[in-house]
C-alpha cells in the first residue's frame, strides 16, 4: 500500500535516544499507515529494537514526538501501549513459563463466571484459537513444557487476540518451522486486510518481499531509506542495510566460507580425520531413541529435522544439559565419566543454546563478565583473577567477533540480539574447545553478521574444531554442513553426504525417512 493519502496511524517525529556512550536513535522519522505491512530492517545494533521500545513505552525518548491516530502519546509501559491499541510480539518470548498455556494466552483477559475465572471456557477457547495456528497441545500444561517454536506461536496468538490497531512483530518467525511460518504469514495478510497496521522486523528477506508493502532501513541509529518494497531487489536492500558494497560481504563472508571449505576438504579426506566427538545410542523417554552420530576434526555436521524432531535434545544430551536414559558420549576416544555439563566442558564440549535469553547470557552482567564467565578458573591464581589476562581475552574476542558495544563494561541486556549471540560464542571460544554445538546460531542475526558467522564457523573447523550445526533454515544448513544427520520423531532416519547434501534430498528424507543410499538410487 503506497498511496500518500492513506491514514497515518502511527508517526515517529525526530526522535532521539541516548544510552551511556551510545547515541542509539538519531532524529528518527517513521510513518506507519493503516492496512499496511511495513518492514523495519537493519543490521544488529542499527536501532530497530530501541525504536520499538521507545514506541511501546519501555524507554522514554530524550526528544521528539510520537503520534498515534493523530494525537501525541507517551506510553509508560508495553501494557499501557497495548491498552492504547499497540500490541508487540518480541523476538525473545516474554510469557510466563510456569503458567499454563491457556492462562498465558488470556493473561489479564480471562473469561469469568460469577466473578471467578471460567477454567473450562478458558481451556476450550485456548484450544480453539491455537488450533487456528496449527498448534495442538494440552493447554492446561505449563508453557515451558512446549518447544520454543510452539511458545512463539502462543505469543503471536496472544498479541493478535488483543483488539489492536497496530501490531509490531519483532523477528516473529525466528523460532518457527516452515509450516508455522506459512500460518503466521496468513495471519499477517488477514490483519492487513482488516485494516490493522503492522511493523514487521525480520532478517529473513524472503518473508519481507512476500508480505511487506514498504520498508524503512536503519543503520547506526539513523533512517537511511524508506522505499516501496516493489522498488527493491534483495541485493539493493542488503546494500542499503550494510552500507557497503555487496562484493565485500561476498568476498569476506559466504564466498570465503565456501572456498575455505574446499581448501579444508582438499587437505585430508573426511574419513582420514580423527573422530573428535562420538555419541552412541542416546535415548530419553518420549524425546530420543537410539540416536548416534560422530563428528571428525575440521568437520561441520548438520542436524536436520523439523521442530520437535529431537535436534536440540540431542545437542543438550551430548553437552550434559539434558539427562539421558541411555547412551554414551566420547571425546577424542575417551568416554565422558558423567552425563553433566561440567564433565562435558572439562572434556572440551561446549554448546551455544537456542534460547539465549533464558539459557545463555546473564543480562545484568557486563560484556566482559559474560565473556570470561566460563574461563574464570583459568584466568585465576590463588583465588585472584588476573585482570591483564582477562582484558586481553575480552579485547581479542570483541575485536575478532566484531561485537558492537560502547565498551567491555556495557551491560549485555543493552546489546542487540545478534551481539548477545556473539558474546555467548566468545564465552565458549575462550575455553579452546574440541567440539562446538551450535543450536540456531544465526537466529535473529542480520545478513551481514550471518555471513561473518558462517565464515567464522568455517575458520574454526579449518583449525580442527568439530562443529555440530542446528538450523531451521534449510539453505543455511545445506550450505554450512559437510554432512547432515536427519532426525524424525527422535530417531535418526538418514544421513546425507557428498552430492546428497541438497534441499530435495533433505526434504525427501524428512518425508519418507529413507537412508542416503536409498535417496541416491
Amino acid at each position: 500500500m503506497s498511496e500518500q493519502n492513506v491514514e497515518a496511524v502511527l508517526e515517529v517525529r525526530n526522535v532521539d535516544k541516548h544510552f551511556p556512550g551510545v547515541h542509539a536513535l538519531q532524529g528518527i522519522d517513521f510513518t506507519l499507515r493503516a492496512g499496511e505491512v511495513h518492514a523495519l530492517v537493519g543490521e544488529n545494533g542499527a536501532g530497530k529494537s530501541t525504536l520499538i521500545k521507545v514506541i511501546t513505552g519501555v524507554y522514554k525518548a530524550d526528544s521528539g514526538e510520537i503520534r498515534y491516530r493523530g494525537n501525541p502519546v507517551e506510553f509508560t509501559s508495553p501494557l499501557d501501549a497495548q491498552h492504547g491499541g499497540i500490541s508487540t510480539i518480541y523476538q525473545e518470548i516474554n510469557l510466563i513459563p510456569l503458567m499454563s498455556v491457556a492462562r498465558n494466552l488470556f493473561l489479564n483477559r480471562e473469561p469469568r463466571r460469577f466473578g471467578l475465572i471460567d477454567s473450562r471456557r478458558l481451556r476450550r477457547d485456548a484450544t480453539r484459537i491455537l488450533a487456528e495456528y496449527g498448534v495442538d497441545v494440552n493447554v492446561a500444561k505449563p508453557l515451558r513444557s512446549m518447544g520454543l517454536g510452539a511458545q512463539q506461536m502462543v505469543a503471536i496468538a496472544r498479541a493478535v487476540q488483543v483488539d489492536a490497531r497496530v501490531v509490531i512483530m519483532d523477528e516473529p518467525t525466528s523460532s518457527l518451522e516452515h509450516r508455522e511460518v506459512e500460518k503466521l504469514l496468513d495471519v499477517v495478510r488477514k490483519l492487513r486486510d482488516a485494516g490493522v497496521a503492522i511493523v514487521y522486523v525480520s532478517h529473513r528477506l524472503d518473508e519481507l518481499f512476500r508480505i511487506c508493502d514498504r520498508v524503512t532501513v536503519m543503520r547506526d541509529g539513523r533512517v537511511v531509506a524508506v522505499r516501496a518494497i516493489s522498488e527493491l531487489d534483495r541485493l539493493s536492500l542488503i546494500s542499503l542495510m550494510l552500507g557497503r558494497d555487496m562484493g565485500e560481504v561476498r568476498r569476506d563472508g559466504v564466498t570465503a566460507f565456501d572456498s575455505h571449505r574446499a581448501e579444508a576438504d582438499g587437505t585430508a579426506a573426511a574419513d582420514e580425520r580423527p573422530v573428535v566427538l562420538r555419541a552412541t545410542g542416546l535415548a530419553r523417554r518420549h524425546q530420543l531413541e537410539d540416536v548416534s552420530l560422530e563428528i571428525r576434526a575440521g568437520e561441520v555436521v548438520g542436524l536436520g529435522g523439523l521442530l520437535g524432531a529431537g535436534r536440540s535434545e540431542t545437542a543438550k544430551g551430548i553437552a550434559g544439559a539434558l539427562k539421558l536414559d541411555a547412551g554414551t558420549v566420547e571425546v577424542a576416544g575417551v568416554p565422558l565419566s558423567r552425563n553433566s555439563t561440567p564433565a562435558a566442558i572439562r572434556a572440551g564440549v561446549v554448546m551455544l543454546p537456542e534460547d539465549r535469553k533464558s539459557e545463555g547470557v546473564v543480562p545484568n552482567l557486563s560484556v566482559r563478565e559474560n565473556i570470561v564467565l566460563a574461563a574464570l578458573p583459568g584466568l585465576s591464581r590463588g583465588g585472584l583473577v588476573n585482570k591483564a589476562k582477562q582484558d586481553e581475552v575480552v579485547q581479542f574476542f570483541m575485536k575478532r567477533l566484531q561485537i558492537k558495544a560502547s565498551g567491555p563494561e556495557q551491560k549485555v541486556a543493552e546489546l542487540s540480539g545478534g551481539n548477545q549471540q556473539k558474546v555467548m560464542l566468545a564465552r565458549w571460544l575462550c575455553l579452546n574447545p574440541k567440539a562446538l554445538l551450535l543450536d540456531e546460531p544465526t537466529r535473529g542475526i542480520d545478513v551481514g553478521a550471518k555471513a561473518e558467522l558462517q565464515s567464522l564457523i568455517d575458520e574454526l573447523a579449518s583449525d580442527g574444531l568439530a562443529v555440530l550445526l542446528i538450523s531451521s533454515e534449510l539453505e543455511e544448513l545445506i550450505e554450512g554442513s559437510d554432512r547432515i544427520v536427519v532426525l524424525k520423531e527422535g530417531q535418526v532416519v538418514g544421513e546425507l553426504q557428498g552430492d546428497d547434501v541438497s534441499e530435495s534430498a533433505l526434504m525427501a528424507t524428512l518425508a519418507t525417512g529413507p537412508t542416503a543410499e536409498g535417496l541416491s538410487e
